[in-house]
């Protein structure tokens, strides 16, 4: 099992920035893809960035591309998500997800990719 635990999430004015962070437990974290989702209220899940077990591979929603950044610590187990630029639209509850790396890294973008769940932190965006 691996435990993920978000944070830094709030409120923010449009324009102002963001890191969230997500720690993992459990497992070694160096063997797991990881990734950030988000989902506003009525919507569904949807992708935002994922970063490869080694970091050598870095994926990223259109959306959020030139604005977000995903990268890793895997000397402290952490995952970030450097959020700038922040839009209204970016409003959601942020999810950290984890899928151990010998799944490979065909379906990062999916939410069905993941086996693991963080329990999410809410990022509000004011106009």
């Amino acid at each position: 099992q691996v435990q993920l635990v978000e944070s830094g999430g709030g409120l923010v004015q449009a324009g102002g920035s963001l890191r969230l962070s997500c720690a993992a437990s459990g497992r070694p974290f160096s063997s797991y893809t990881m990734g950030w989702f988000r989902q506003a209220p009525g919507k569904e899940r949807d992708f935002v960035a994922a970063i490869s077990w080694s970091g050598g591979s870095e994926y990223c929603a259109d959306s959020v591309k030139g604005r977000f950044t995903i990268s890793r610590d895997n000397a402290k187990n952490t995952v970030y998500l450097q959020m700038n630029s922040l839009k209204p639209e970016d409003t959601a509850v942020y999810y950290c997800a984890a899928v151990h790396k010998t799944l490979g890294t065909d379906y990062v973008t999916l939410s069905g990719g993941y086996n693991y769940w963080g329990q999410g932190t809410q990022v509000t965006v004011s106009s």
